[in-house]
């Protein structure tokens, strides 16, 4: 499926019918790698329509060339919501989708009922800890596979393989270099984001580190924060039972808080 936002036509697939959810995926990758991860966590949630963009730039969505920021790529993604979800809707977000969920809650919190940050993808990242692998051989897949998961079994490189790899091909790095450029986004104005909130990081995240997700918990009046051990930046694929309870808890606070 495909809606015009602005200047940019975005392509996206979405399932079941009912309150929309949005899924943000992160950089270098598609909407597979979150469909894979969150479908089967969201499928089970009654009357849920899920929708997975392909990031411009990425997947199918095709960057023009006047897109040369992050905060073109935030006023798409605003547009995007506003054609395809209206009012109310929920947003996920993973790395650097995180990064724009955020902002996206940020700046238009009357749109949102509920928001879910996965290893978010933030401006001042620091005290990352080195790559330490926890299960499995160091030596397994290939480098992109190595220094993203740290959990090296069958299972997961074959996630990686079927829904991560194959994105690849399809990014264009000329246009992933110039959003690169500026790639900071202003900070919100107005209200901040008061609903129902989740913040998951991996303990062992290699790529933007734990302690940003849990400062942001002082950002949101209705956060939970969990940091998981034995996960890196693919958490969504190497705790997915831990993910599926979370976000549940996190779906039952958005349904009671729409009650009151």
């Amino acid at each position: 499926m495909e809606t015009r936002a602005g200047e940019v036509t975005v392509q996206y697939v979405e399932h079941g019918a009912g309150r929309p959810v949005l899924v943000l995926h992160g950089a270098g990758v598609d909407h597979r790698e979150t469909e894979a991860c969150f479908e089967p966590i969201l499928r089970d949630g009654a009357g849920l329509r899920r929708i997975y963009p392909d990031l411009p730039g990425m997947g199918r969505t095709v960057a023009p060339d006047d897109l040369r920021s992050a905060e073109d790529v935030l006023a798409t993604l605003l547009e995007f919501a506003r054609a395809v979800a209206g009012d109310g809707y929920l947003l996920i977000g993973h790395s650097a989708g995180a990064y724009y969920a955020q902002s996206m809650a940020d700046r238009a919190p009357a749109q949102v009922a509920g928001l879910t940050l996965v290893c978010p993808l933030l401006p001042g990242t620091r005290d990352v800890p080195p790559h330490r692998v926890v299960v499995g051989p160091d030596e397994v897949g290939d480098e992109g596979f190595r220094s993203y998961f740290v959990i090296h079994t069958p299972e997961m490189l074959e996630r990686y393989e079927r829904h991560v790899a194959p994105a690849a091909a399809l990014v264009d790095q000329a246009a992933m270099a110039r959003i690169g450029e500026r790639w900071e986004l202003a900070p919100g104005e107005g209200s901040v984001f008061a609903g129902p909130t989740l913040i998951v990081a991996g303990r062992l995240d290699s790529s933007v580190g734990y302690r940003g997700a849990v400062d942001l918990v002082d950002h949101y009046a209705h956060a939970s924060l969990a940091v998981l051990d034995d996960a890196g930046h693919a958490l969504p694929h190497e705790q997915p039972d831990l993910l599926r309870a979370l976000v549940t808890e996190w779906l039952g606070r958005v349904e009671r808080s729409a009650r009151r």
